[in-house]
């Protein structure tokens, strides 16, 4: 992979085969167990934690180049990334962030689970999940988007799943490089991982993590409050192909509350 700087208005665009697929929810192909995109017959699967990355770093314009169909898991987080895009060099475009602002509530679910935005200053995620297993018992956490508590807070949450699942996605040709070194590997009644968790609620976290980066697919950064309860992949590119089509619950604007510049291009070209 290498990444280049974009101008402003690019967005984020994976190059793959000379094909640029956009970042965008319209480009979604699939989305069991992580979220992919095609445009062209040309595919990069996995994009969340990355794109996660980029938008926790508030980084709205760069171009990345990709050689295979899928984005490396790493350590199974978005830290990886972090690390990597911070030594590159971020630049201030200058240009003020046009960003989707929430005006009244939407909701999108399915039985128990629903995203829902509501209008608030800034942009924050609140999630609650619950597995009713002995190891994940329920968990909620609600934060502000802004890159220091990004960095700190969920950049690090790794991806998890459960060892009875693994033969079953191996056989759908999923999971195939899974192992405990980018995941979280959930037995029976313990997480199996020799070095355990690395928060308490690292779970909810990382799912945290995974709205982050499927909110990213949209045109603009988000603002308001983003409330998702037991959701996934699925459900939240759902919900902004629902989000897209009720046009008089937002508007795109100029965000007035940022304190910090955003970054949105890489000072410099970087390969990973």
């Amino acid at each position: 992979m290498a990444f280049r700087p974009a101008p402003v208005d690019t967005g984020i665009v994976f190059v793959r085969d000379r094909i640029e697929i956009k970042a965008s929810f319209e480009n979604v192909s699939e989305t069991v167990f992580s979220t992919n995109l095609e445009r062209n017959g040309v595919k990069v699967r996995t994009v969340e934690h990355l794109v996660a990355a980029l938008v926790g770093l508030g980084i709205t314009n760069v171009f990345i180049d990709v050689d295979g169909p899928e984005i490396p898991i790493l350590d199974g987080s978005a830290m990886p990334w972090v690390s990597l895009l911070i030594k590159a060099g971020l630049s201030d475009q200058t240009k003020p962030q046009a960003v989707v602002r929430i005006l009244k509530p939407v909701v999108y679910g399915e039985g128990s689970a629903y995203v829902m935005a509501l209008p608030g200053r800034g942009y924050r995620v609140s999630c609650r999940l619950n597995f009713n297993h002995p190891a994940i018992r329920e968990e909620h956490m609600e934060l502000s988007i802004e890159p220091d508590a990004f960095v700190r807070d969920i950049a690090g949450a790794r991806t998890f799943g459960f060892l009875k699942d693994v033969d079953a996605l191996r056989e759908k040709g999923l999971a195939m490089g899974g192992s405990m070194d980018n995941a979280i590997v959930i037995g029976d009644d313990r997480v199996l991982n020799e070095g355990g968790l690395r928060y308490k609620d690292e779970f909810v976290r990382h799912k945290i993590l995974d709205i982050i980066g499927d909110m990213g697919l949209l045109a603009c950064p988000i603002e308001g409050r983003l409330v998702a309860n037991e959701s996934g992949h699925r459900l939240h590119i759902g919900f902004l192909k629902h989000l897209a089509t009720h046009q008089d619950s937002w508007e795109v604007g100029v965000t007035p509350f940022v304190e910090k510049p955003i970054f949105q291009a890489f000072g410099q070209e970087v390969a990973a």
